[in-house]
Parts: structure tokens; C-alpha cells; sequence
């Protein structure tokens, strides 16, 4: 950020935030006067408060003498001023194995992203988001089909570094083995090295000189791949957790509120544009706040998230809060979240 804020200046922004944080009540120069310890008349405090106005950082609500910090005094204290809130010994512990747990135990893969988002909403009591990696960049290395019924095929594709996607397919008549294998060695040939999205792209003239007596076998792999695709951007791969953790929070004692996150909440294709449109980043981690999202629904929220990576392809961890959030623990556990994920292959 651009401006230039003295010591006194970012000493009271800080302190501002954090009890805004901390409290949900709008701070007046009395309040801080009498907590920061300076040796500065309440005036002196209105004086650099008004400043702080003035510079959009802090703004005074209709119904109170007190101050509470705008987008822009959000933004500068993350970047700026914030000193990160390191996670407890046993809120890491809880974290690691739960997904360990859920890596080692579960037969469905969205288990462990359904684990993950429950989990980050008990601690963060906001709304918590997992999605699971998006494929459509992950490199395709092989393609495998399992015969499970007379018109019924098991289709397992493999990305590099050991991710696998499996899908139940339906064909109208029953291939022979055969013929199974040898389209499917063809494509494994013809399509290893590629993203998911580059064959998608580019499968009709990849194949244009193959001519098959079993076209349905193709398509079977092509729907396949545009299934992927489709999961991705219409919100199937989104596990959101935590609409009973966040509407404990103050701000939603508001029933114009209440249902606002409600309807956030139940809008995974919403979810998904925002956290694969983050804002600005802290570190590793994406923090988007109010009006820098250009989204009106989000007017009043943060967006706190980051990549996850298992083999090579990456996923999303966050969460959607109010902006009055602890911003310095919320970037930790976020952080943190996204490591052990990427850690348990």
C-alpha cells in the first residue's frame, strides 16, 4: 500500500482494528487513550483519528462517537501492521489428524474434503470452503476401463503424480474387452503428457485420423473428460461447512444479514468464482476484503484462502467471514490447513 502513516498514526489504526475485532464495538479516542498508554489527550487521538478518516481508514458509524476501519484500513493493517497469530499446539494436532484420519480411512475421496471443511469451520466459526483439486490442469498419464456390468463401464483416469478420478459410465451396447483395450491403449498413446483441458480442446483433431468400429467408446472417454470439466464450474466439487458456526457471529443478529450469508452459503457456483478469483495476497495465502471482491453480495465479508497441492494438481482451502475477523489467526490456519493437505499424499 502506497500511503505513508506515522508511528502514532499506525499504532492507533492497529489498535482500532483489534478491538473492533475483538469486540464489534466502534472505538472512540476515550477508549484508546486510556488502553494504549500514550501519553496523548483524547483530543491529540481525535486529531490523529480524523486523519485516519480523512486518509478512508477508519470511518464513524451513524449511531456512535466511535470509529471502526474501512476496506481500506482492513487491507492496510493485513498488509502492514497485522503480527500473525501463530496456531495452538493442540488445535494443530487436531488439524494433522483429522486429515490423516481421513486420508488413511475413508472410501470416498469427498470425505476427507467434507472432514477438512467441517473442521475449519469448528475452529474459525465461520463458513468454511474445500474444494477438491481442479483437475482440468492436471497432466493426464493413463487411462484405464473396467467392464462392471453388460452396458456398464468403470472409467479410471490417472494424473501425473498419482491422483486418480473414477467415473461410472453408461454405453448402450456391451463392448467387447477387446476393444476396450485396444482404444483405450490408443488414446493412453496418443493423449499421455496433455492437461485434462488441452484434450478437451483438442481431441477432435488429435483423433481425426482414427477411425474406430466402436465410436461410443470414444465418446464414453470424451464425456468423460467434459464431466470433469463440468464438476469443476458448476459448483460439485465445493464442500462448504459451517452455516450454524457463523450465524452466531453479531453481525447476523440482522435478519437482512442472516439471509444473506444463508444465500452465499448455498451458492456453491458463487463460492467457487470467488475463491478461484482471490484478491490480494498475504504470503502464500489470498486475502480478499469487501468491495476489492466487486461483488455486491460480498460487500460485507472477507474471503480468506489458499492452493493446496496433491501431486500436480491443486486445490482450495478458505474461509468466508464477516470482515470484522481475526485476520491474524485466520491466515495461519489457512496456511497451515492447506500444508498438511498437500504433506498427506
Amino acid at each position: 500500500m502506497s500511503q505513508v502513516l506515522s508511528n502514532r498514526e499506525k499504532d492507533i489504526l492497529r489498535y482500532i482494528v483489534e478491538n473492533f475485532v475483538k469486540f464489534g464495538i466502534p472505538v472512540g479516542s476515550r477508549t484508546i487513550s486510556k488502553q494504549l498508554g500514550m501519553a496523548l489527550s483524547s483530543a491529540t487521538i481525535r486529531n490523529v483519528m480524523s486523519d485516519l478518516e480523512d486518509n478512508e481508514l477508519i470511518e464513524t458509524p451513524h449511531t456512535s462517537a466511535g470509529r471502526l476501519p474501512t476496506d481500506k484500513g482492513y487491507r492496510f493493517y493485513v498488509d502492514e501492521l497485522m503480527n500473525r497469530e501463530t496456531l495452538n499446539k493442540n488445535e494443530m494436532e487436531i488439524i494433522k489428524s483429522k486429515i490423516e484420519d481421513s486420508k488413511n480411512t475413508v472410501m470416498n475421496s469427498d470425505d476427507l474434503y467434507t472432514a477438512t471443511s467441517e473442521l475449519l469451520s469448528k475452529i474459525s466459526h465461520q463458513l468454511a470452503v474445500v474444494t477438491q483439486p481442479f483437475l482440468s490442469s492436471g497432466v493426464f498419464e493413463k487411462l484405464e476401463v473396467f467392464s462392471i456390468a453388460s452396458t456398464r463401464l468403470l472409467v479410471v483416469i490417472t494424473i501425473k503424480s498419482g491422483y486418480v478420478k473414477t467415473l461410472l459410465m453408461e454405453v448402450e451396447t456391451e463392448p467387447s474387452m477387446h476393444k476396450i483395450d485396444r482404444i483405450t491403449q490408443m488414446l493412453n498413446e496418443r493423449l499421455s503428457g496433455l492437461t485434462l483441458l488441452q484434450i478437451k480442446d483438442t481431441f477432435s483433431d488429435r483423433m481425426s485420423d482414427f477411425r474406430s468400429d466402436e465410436p461410443e467408446l470414444l465418446q464414453m472417454f470424451i464425456d468423460s473428460i467434459e464431466k470433469i470439466n463440468e464438476e469443476e464450474f458448476v459448483g460439485k466439487k465445493v464442500h462448504i461447512a459451517g452455516t450454524a458456526e457463523i450465524i452466531t457471529q453479531p453481525e447476523f443478529e440482522d435478519p437482512k444479514k442472516f439471509k444473506s450469508i444463508i444465500n452465499i452459503a448455498e451458492n456453491k457456483n458463487l463460492v467457487i468464482h470467488i475463491i478461484q478469483n482471490p484478491g490480494v495476497n498475504s504470503n502464500e495465502v489470498s486475502v480478499s476484503i469487501g468491495s476489492e471482491m466487486n461483488e455486491k453480495k460480498l460487500k460485507d465479508y472477507s474471503v480468506i484462502c489458499a492452493d493446496y497441492k496433491i501431486g500436480s494438481v491443486k486445490g482450495k482451502v478458505g474461509i468466508i467471514g464477516p470482515k470484522r475477523l481475526n485476520y491474524a489467526k485466520m491466515i495461519s490456519l489457512i496456511e497451515y490447513t492447506s500444508k498438511i493437505i498437500s504433506e498427506y499424499k
